[in-house]
């Protein structure tokens, strides 16, 4: 199949500090004219002692011009124009790297991108070319939605659910998401419920609304008797001295833990993939960490569930089996996915009374409507300004950070990469198959274009690869660069010249870039 240069849009027009700058054929061709406002008119004279009619006409008419003059240059003028430079972004001046978003976006996170240098919006029309980026939080995005030249995709939060991830693998796209951003939100989240699960709070309110008001019919004197009688009737158990049992020890899992130590609270931890980075900040021998399932639903009174939906892995992890193995009175705090949790199951071991503690979630059940057990909210977990803030500036700089040095971080489908650029280096990225030989391919073809390889970073995952290499000399024709490259080697799938990052040497941002159809 052959490779497909996605080029930038046609010609286009701006206008900064007095230039108009129209774009004529490549970015990197331009062709400048400078335009000249008319000579103001002549001003008339201010003289009390001989001021006539047409002396005040010809007063007025030049402060009239003068106010057009001014209103021109402020439509003139850059609206993004600041200390920084024409365009705000440190002295850039060449065309915007895109970015469309879906959903509402914090403007925490869309003021993170530099003006002139990023265009972000919500709509193609209103972006100066295609998308090179897309930014999302809950839209359940399609895969005719990714324009071919979007190079990454990130959302704004831990689950990426709602993007088709393997097409975008396919289509050498990364996917990114922000992982510990909401944490903090959602382990607050997760203490709310498990003082809900202990005390009869929500029956409680519920009873106090629905029974009591309508039953004394608003006579305050009697109301007030009945809920300090009826009190009996929601008796609870307090937290402390507790086991509280967590499935998923990542951000979230690892602030549950210290909460709930503060809380008094026994802990019990399970997870068989916990990376170096979040055992580090477990809080060592104050918790028991365990290797299988079974030692948790043995000794724990409630179960804190914060692991991806995987299918055929974590599908159904809480099902008749691990109910079986369970406490008596267990309660499940689940703020992960729904389907983690066999909801069939746990109402059959609620119908015969093998489970009684209740079950608190922010997603509903088809096998749960209407159970009394089941406390379902809305899906509020990442729900405060501030997870919002924080997704979304940890999202705009993953997207900063990939598209201008091609750095991998926090990408769900590829590998890590972050390769420091080397000095008076020419980034290439390229996204290919995780196959024998394919390195070699691309590192002859250049060397038979005498570039010289000053530096590289190949690294995979599962049946992707990524390798970053940094040129000593700049291609003067990426893309017969490129072109030769795609042909040269079968499993490239995209592939990206960056030019000099950290620079702003780019040309043209991401110009160059090659895809297979």
């Amino acid at each position: 199949m052959l490779p497909t240069m996605m080029n930038m849009k046609p010609s286009s027009a701006s206008v900064s500090k007095g230039l108009a700058v129209r774009r004529t054929g490549p970015p990197s061709s331009r062709v400048a004219v400078r335009t000249r406002a008319a000579p103001p008119p002549t001003q008339g004279t201010w003289d009390e002692d001989s001021l006539s009619s047409e002396t005040e006409i010809n007063m007025l008419q030049a402060m009239l011009a003068k106010a057009v003059q001014r209103k021109e240059l402020e439509l003139n003028a850059p609206a993004d124009a600041d200390a920084n430079g024409a365009n705000g972004s440190n002295g850039y001046s060449g065309p915007s790297f895109t970015v469309k978003t879906f959903n509402a976006i914090s403007p925490v996170g869309l003021d993170r991108f530099p003006k002139g240098k990023y265009s972000v919006a919500g709509n193609d029309d209103a972006l100066p070319d295609s998308p090179m980026a897309i930014m999302l939080r809950s839209h359940k995005l399609q895969n005719d939605e990714v324009a071919s030249t979007v190079r990454c995709i990130v959302r704004c939060g831990a689950g990426t659910n709602n993007i088709p991830v393997s097409e975008m693998t396919e289509r050498g796209i990364p996917v990114f998401n922000t992982p510990g951003a909401n944490a903090n939100a959602v382990k607050e989240l997760v203490l709310c419920a498990l003082f809900l699960a202990a005390r009869g709070i929500v029956e409680g309110i519920a009873h106090t609304k629905d029974v009591i008001n309508v039953e004394e019919k608003g006579d305050y004197t009697a109301i007030s008797k009945r809920i300090e009688a009826d009190k009996k009737m929601f008796v609870g158990s307090e937290l402390t001295g507790k086991t509280l049992g967590i499935i998923g020890l990542g951000h979230i899992g690892g602030k549950v833990v210290e909460a709930a130590l503060a809380l008094g609270m026994k802990v019990v931890g399970y997870d068989p993939v916990l990376n170096v980075e979040s055992a580090l900040r477990l809080p060592g021998d104050r918790m028991q960490r365990v290797n299988t399932l079974d030692e948790v639903w043995a000794q724990c009174d409630y179960v804190s569930l914060h692991v991806p939906y995987i299918p055929d892995i974590t599908h159904h992890l809480i099902n008749a089996d691990t109910l079986a193995k369970s406490k008596r009175n267990l309660c499940i705090l689940n703020f992960a996915r729904g389907e983690i949790v066999d909801g069939a199951a746990l109402k059959s071991a609620w119908d015969s009374g093998a489970i009684t503690g209740k079950y608190m979630s922010d997603f509903a059940d088809p096998y749960l409507l209407g159970q009394d057990k089941h406390i379902v909210m809305p899906h509020l977990g990442a729900s405060t300004a501030e997870a919002e803030d924080n997704s979304a500036a940890m999202a705009a700089d993953t997207v900063m950070n990939y598209l201008e040095t091609g750095s991998i971080v926090n990408s769900v489908n590829f590998p890590h990469c972050e390769l420091p650029v080397a000095e008076n280096g020419y980034r290439i990225s390229i996204a290919h198959k995780n196959s024998t030989g394919v390195l070699g391919e691309i590192t002859t073809y250049l060397g038979g274009k005498s570039f010289n390889i000053t530096q590289q970073l190949n690294v995979s995952r599962g049946d992707i690869a990524y390798t970053v290499l940094d040129l000593d000399s700049d291609p003067k024709d990426p893309e017969d660069i490129q072109s030769g490259l795609f042909d040269a080697c079968d499993a490239i799938l995209s592939m990206r010249f960056l030019g000099h990052p950290f620079d702003n040497k780019f040309g043209a941002p991401g110009t160059f870039f090659y895809t297979r159809n």
